[in-house]
């Protein structure tokens, strides 16, 4: 065989090869290609705040310990903390794994702290009805800071004058955050300009504004059909997401992240504070150990649980225990209330100035106080009142109740003798020494040394 066959012979078996290399690998299931992670899909709705932000980051970084194909978060939130909404985006911006926020389902909210963190999702999905924006900070107390002018809003006329020091504060949060908005949005590919007024003007958007607005990407009113729309997605940074046959990982919330939150509710470690506080002092003025013992110290301790998730002000927990200290010693100390009046302003600003959570949704409810504080004054005012009485009120027993009783005499008072009172036989001398036949009513005027002083019934 010539060199020229065998070259021949050895090209078309290569061809065959590569051939069959060809068709199998054109074989559904015959393809090894690595296999793919689950898709991890985690429900909020809740508050931002210390729990829900470790929830999120936790299982962020699970995922990516995992090998996830995406993290899947369908979110519902009123807003949140800025601290915990931080460390979300920044989990979010660092993340390996593609994030996909679906703010849903239908009447679903993206509210102020939300707002930053749909922007910081690979993919920001929206349901119908779902709502996005509102995400200007706000004062301690609720209110709105005050806006700056821009230049062009300004009068030259006029003469520059220094804010004050609190304008300037809060002015400077506002220019941060919404810098912080605009550079969320670059970053993602989303509209820096309403990024900013969402920060700056507490604008808000539905589903169509905000898809034309290009500050989310799709539409889906349900799990399923974002799945299927997301399969096939192209990402900004060239990744294809692959949804179709790879298996989903629900992760709620656990049963200990699920209390925890609840109790970030301010209003509800509010009325378990104040619900601990007085059920222990009844159970510490009452005889026996019963259920204000129980109820007080279960309550008490889940309200220390909440206060460690929520941001407090110390001196705000110092006022309230220091004004309930002054309501106590009110019923103890006749002060004819001034101490209980101290205690209900005491309990006043420590309820106001307990915690420290700038997000208006989140805070402590005006009418909450009042009605808390209220009853509880209304409760020690009335005990206090009790007190007074029972004081000024005639002794009923013992011999002090005997002052003013009357008696019949049984043996004749010359001036000693014995007269019968309530059914017992006391010695009793005359007080003026006027003899007082048997018989004869008397009405007992004081006890000296055990014997009754009378003088005749008139």
């Amino acid at each position: 065989m010539t060199l020229a066959r065998k070259g021949h012979i050895r090209s078309g078996l290569q061809w065959v090869l590569v051939l069959l290399a060809g068709i199998a690998l054109s074989i559904p299931g015959q393809s090894q290609s690595p296999a793919q992670g689950p898709i991890h899909i985690l429900t909020l709705k809740a508050s931002i705040n210390p729990v829900t932000k470790d929830y999120l980051v936790h299982n962020i970084e699970r995922a990516e310990r995992e090998g996830a194909t995406l993290v899947l978060i369908q979110l519902d939130t009123p807003g949140g903390l800025v601290s915990s909404t931080k460390d979300i985006v920044d989990a979010m911006l660092n993340s390996k794994v593609p994030i996909v926020v679906w703010v849903g389902p239908a009447g679903a909210w993206a509210a102020s702290a939300g707002t930053f963190i749909t922007m910081a999702a690979h993919v920001a999905v929206m349901a119908h009805g779902a709502t996005i924006g509102a995400a200007h900070p706000v004062n301690i107390d609720g209110s709105s800071p005050s806006e700056q002018p821009t230049p062009e809003e300004k009068d030259p006329s006029q003469e520059e004058k220094p804010k004050e020091s609190g304008d300037a504060v809060t002015q400077k949060v506002t220019n941060f955050t919404a810098e912080w908005a605009r550079e969320i949005a670059k970053v993602r590919g989303r509209d820096p300009d309403w990024a900013e007024a969402a920060v700056r003007s507490s604008v808000t958007a539905g589903w169509e504004e905000a898809l034309n607005k290009k500050i989310i990407d799709l539409v889906a009113d349900s799990q399923e059909e974002l799945l299927t729309k997301l399969n096939g997605y192209l990402l900004s940074d060239g990744r294809m997401l692959i949804t179709e046959r790879v298996p989903l990982k629900n992760l709620p919330m656990s049963w200990r992240e699920q209390l925890l939150n609840y109790l970030a509710d301010p209003n509800l470690v509010y009325i378990l504070l104040m619900i601990g506080i007085y059920g222990l002092i009844y159970e510490f003025l009452s005889p026996t150990i019963g259920l204000g013992f129980i109820l007080g110290g279960i309550s008490l301790l889940l309200a220390f649980l909440g206060l460690q998730v929520l941001p407090i002000n110390l001196v705000g927990l110092a006022l309230i225990f220091f004004g309930v200290l002054l309501m106590i010693l009110d019923v103890f100390t006749p002060t004819h209330g001034i101490l209980t009046t101290g205690g209900v302003l005491s309990l006043l600003v420590g309820s106001f100035t307990l915690f420290e959570i700038p997000d208006a949704n989140l805070q402590l409810s005006m009418w909450n106080i009042l009605a808390t504080v209220g009853v509880v004054a209304a409760l020690f005012v009335f005990i206090a009142s009790k007190g007074l009485l029972a004081q000024r009120r005639m002794p009923v027993t013992g011999i002090e109740g005997m002052i003013g009783t009357m008696g019949v005499v049984k043996e004749e008072l010359n001036p000693r003798g014995r007269v019968l009172v309530k059914g017992e036989y006391w010695w009793a001398t005359s007080a003026d020494g006027q003899p007082i036949r048997n018989g004869e009513e008397v009405v007992i005027e004081r006890v000296e040394r055990g014997r009754l002083l009378v003088h005749r019934h008139s």
